[in-house]
């Protein structure tokens, strides 16, 4: 690697991509090979493409890093959405395979906070120009993710919203509005403790939030990252208890009024560990949800990642 953290060699890579993603359903495979071949050939890159359902991501992830650590291919690139990056990011965390990212998902929180571009051709720019930074990495109990992992009402969301497009083929934002509706009317409160850095608290709370990093909670900075390579997990408990008190911190949410002392707990911590009564809990990570054990126990892996981004940003 040079100084300025660049990739110089990176002449042939590996791109695996979700077929099931946004916008690689949007364009339609043959169409987005088609586009992908002639890009990498014009900057002189020779890429393996890999059309694939997402269930197929980790196995050939492995494949790939297999072929990478004997020097046959300089990078893997994964294009699809944040739980496709997180699968493939999960495979490659501690090798120093650069890993880079085309953002082909619906909403594409890591890519932003990562301020890589949104359009496929500066995505695709920016891999090849190979620039790479190290940043964090967070798991639960072994499973890794990129952004955040959460306990309460938002995998009820996402159970309920995948139920209902899987049984009426609905889209997902049809599929969501009941949900949200059934989730408010049977509002899950769960019972869990909090234990780090020896002190153990108990809370009643339909939210907790756990983030790779520390998330902004003003106007202008809700919901994103500044830092990826803070080597800290953020911890949010939300206190709001009632449907309509949940329902109104939304709102003031959205206009950066959140309040610490009526709305949420939040802590900076290295790891963290969650107790439940239950044997099982669905536990959200970055927009997928996963059955797990608790206790949960959550860890920050500083520098984890090779990350291929935009040269500005190193």
């Amino acid at each position: 690697m040079a100084p300025d953290g660049s990739h110089p060699d990176i002449l042939k890579l590996v791109a695996l991509l979700n077929v099931g993603s946004g916008s690689a359903n949007h364009k339609g495979e043959e169409h987005l090979r088609g586009d992908l071949a002639r890009a990498f050939d014009s900057m002189g890159i020779t890429a393996e493409l890999n059309f694939c359902p997402g269930h197929e991501l980790k196995t050939l992830a492995e494949a790939a890093l297999a072929r990478a650590k004997t020097g046959e291919i300089g990078a893997v690139v994964v294009g699809g959405g944040d739980g496709s990056i997180r699968t493939v990011a999960g495979v490659l965390a501690g090798t120093n395979i650069p890993l880079g990212v085309l953002p082909l998902g619906t909403l594409n929180h890591f890519a932003k906070d990562l301020g890589l571009p949104q359009h496929l051709d500066a995505a695709l720019d920016v891999i090849a120009k190979g620039a790479t930074r190290m940043i964090d990495l967070a798991e639960v109990n072994g499973e890794a993710f990129i952004n955040n992992s959460s306990i309460g009402i938002y995998p009820y969301l996402v159970l309920d919203r995948e139920r209902r497009r899987s049984h009426h083929k609905l889209a997902k934002w049809m599929a969501m509005v009941p949900a949200v509706l059934r989730v408010l009317k049977h509002f899950p409160r769960r019972r869990l403790a909090i234990s780090a850095e020896g002190w153990t608290r108990p809370y009643r709370t339909p939210c907790l939030l756990i983030g790779n990093n520390e998330y902004g909670m003003e106007l202008f900075t809700l919901g994103r990252r500044h830092y990826l390579d803070r080597g800290e997990l953020s911890v949010y408990v939300v206190k709001q208890r009632r449907p309509f008190g949940f329902f109104w911190m939304i709102i003031r949410m959205g206009f950066g009024h959140v309040s610490q002392a009526r709305d949420m707990e939040s802590f900076r911590l290295k790891d963290v560990l969650v107790r439940s009564k239950t044997s099982r809990l669905p536990v959200a990570l970055d927009g997928e949800v996963e059955m797990m054990h608790p206790p949960l126990h959550y860890r920050s892996r500083p520098g984890a990642l090779r990350i291929i981004v935009p040269g500005t940003l190193l």
